[in-house]
This record gives structure tokens, sequence and C-alpha cells, in this order.
């Protein structure tokens, strides 16, 4: 039976890497409750306390299929290289310089989010087609595939 996933990353500061995510992603930010028109309204009937408010954020696929991405904040910052790291498919079924264009061109559209560009890594058929290596505003690793 196949199961769900979420995604879950690590950070300092969630609404934001939320944020920056749902950007990168062409995902929403997940609505507050049922019964409640913002999230301050939630999470003041919750008796969440300020210093609290900003523990966790998430963001949906707007069209249901993806998985749910969940940002938790912890005390310590990153340490290492990701072990595992997300792929953002920015060029589907595009080959060759076209492939490297439209990803260069996403890249300088997540650098403008807050985005830091590491590497770009060229075309070496017959099994790679290039990518672009990155990471988020808080240094979490992904790559623009």
């Amino acid at each position: 039976m196949a199961r769900d996933v979420q995604i879950t990353i690590d950070c300092a500061d969630p609404a934001a890497l939320a944020a920056f995510w749902a950007e990168a992603l062409g995902y929403r930010l997940q609505d507050p409750p049922e019964g409640f028109e913002s999230w301050e309204q939630a999470l003041d009937a919750m008796g969440v306390p300020p210093e609290n408010r900003n523990d966790a954020s998430a963001v949906l696929d707007p069209e249901g299929s993806g998985p749910r991405v969940f940002f938790q904040r912890v005390p310590e910052g990153k340490q290492a290289k990701n072990r595992m790291h997300l792929d953002v498919r920015a060029a589907p079924g595009v080959e060759d310089e076209a492939r490297m264009a439209a990803l260069e061109s996403e890249a300088e559209r997540l650098v403008s989010l807050g985005a830091t560009r590491l590497e770009r890594h060229e075309p070496a058929p017959p099994l790679g087609s290039g990518h672009i290596v990155m990471t988020d505003p808080e240094g979490n690793e992904f790559c623009l595939d």
C-alpha cells in the first residue's frame, strides 16, 4: 500500500523558510484551522504564547498531488551537508541548451528570493542532463533539475 509523504525541514525561522519554499515550489502556505480567519486568531484561541508562534509552518501543493512540506524550529543550526535533498524539477521535458537556459532563469528567480547558487553541472550524456546546485535561505542544499 502506498503511503502519503510529508517532507520535514528543521530550521531557525519556519515562517520565512515556508514562504521561500512556497514560492520556489509553486505551493501555498497552509490555511489556518477551520473556523479561523488567520493563524494569529487560531494560535490565540489555542493559547500559544507569542514566543512559540513561529515554531512551525507548512506549505501545500495547491493541486493536492505533491507532498506537504513542514518546517519546524530547532535550536541548533545546520551542521553539515544534507544527507537528503530536494530536486526541484524546473525544466521537465526540456533538453540541451534550452534546458540549461530554463534552469539558469529559475536559479536567478530563486536567488532573488534568498537562495544561493553553488555550482552548475553541465550535461553529461547519456545519463546526465545537467543541473544547478543551490541552497535555500538557511543553507539547505537542493538541485534545480
